[in-house]
């Protein structure tokens, strides 16, 4: 018969046991879930159509930071890429749904990991199917304007009577059109893409446009223009954030194994420097997260 003490020291082993299963039982899905990825020798990486410069073109064509990334991943993991380049949704929440957890209804995706994904909390508490991780970049708008029209910009009425431009459907373009009750409203042009607005400036077609420093950088690079002739101003405008907002990349929650792995591979990528050359190679500047 036990004594007191080993009958105590049994039922502490087994509640112990009995609290160790579901950790063993998560370690053991996370391990099939990167065992799978490995198995089948490919990583799924879900990237934005018509993004530039992150990713753009059609097809075999397809090119952009977002691109290379997603090349660099693969074969600091030792596997074959498979992009699946599509449409962005109504909101993020969509795109994370159709892309990384579920799948869209037409049966295309999921895929292992998402990139371009905003490395944020908020997202993240209001999307627990998935786990963001692994900040790449910051993205950031600025004014890109002509300074021969526009000397400086240091609020939204230094843009009065100027004709503006901004990316469609964008947080951009959206606090302009709504600036003071409409002030601005009937000087903006709306383009398919924040390069093409920027593109307007340098062509001069608009004195200046609001859009992301990459896709300033992009039209600058693009047309090799004259760069004193230039600026990138940053204004910040109600509702949206000064600081811009980081990167990152997205998987499933429960792929926590897979996850660390990415991250790894980003890690050696920035230790390397190549991260870093993606970025020149295409005249962007590579703002730390």
């Amino acid at each position: 018969m036990m004594d007191k003490a080993s009958t105590r020291r049994a039922l502490l082993r087994t509640a112990a046991a009995t609290l160790a299963l579901p950790a063993l039982g998560l370690r053991a899905q996370e391990l099939q879930d990167l065992d799978k990825v490995r198995a089948s020798g490919v990583l799924k990486v879900a990237l934005y159509k018509d993004n530039a410069p992150y990713s753009d073109g059609k097809g075999s064509e397809l090119a952009g930071i977002d691109v290379a990334l997603a090349q660099g991943l693969a074969r600091e993991l030792d596997l074959k890429l498979q992009l699946l380049p599509f449409d962005a949704g109504e909101n993020m929440g969509d795109d994370l749904r159709n892309m990384v957890w579920r799948g869209h209804y037409l049966g295309y995706g999921p895929a292992d990991v998402m990139l371009h994904v905003p490395a944020d909390k908020h997202l993240m508490r209001e999307n627990p199917q998935v786990l963001l991780f692994g900040p790449y970049a910051r993205e950031t708008l600025v004014v890109f304007h002509d300074r021969r029209r526009l000397p400086g910009v240091k609020s939204g009425n230094d843009l009065v009577k100027l004709p503006l431009g901004a990316e469609r459907g964008s947080g951009a373009a959206s606090a302009l059109l709504g600036y003071q009750g409409g002030l601005l409203r009937d000087q903006v042009r709306i383009f398919d893409n924040g390069v093409q607005a920027a593109e307007a400036v340098i062509g001069g077609d608009v004195a200046a446009a609001y859009v992301t420093r990459a896709q300033a950088e992009t039209a600058l690079f693009r047309r090799q223009a004259d760069k004193a002739r230039f600026d990138l101003s940053q204004l910040g405008l109600p509702g949206l954030n000064d600081n811009g907002w980081p990167l990152g990349l997205a998987v499933k929650s429960s792929h926590k194994a897979l996850a660390t792995e990415l991250e790894a591979a980003l890690q050696r990528l920035r230790d390397k420097g190549e991260l870093l050359a993606m970025f020149r190679s295409q005249g962007l500047t590579l703002v730390a997260p």
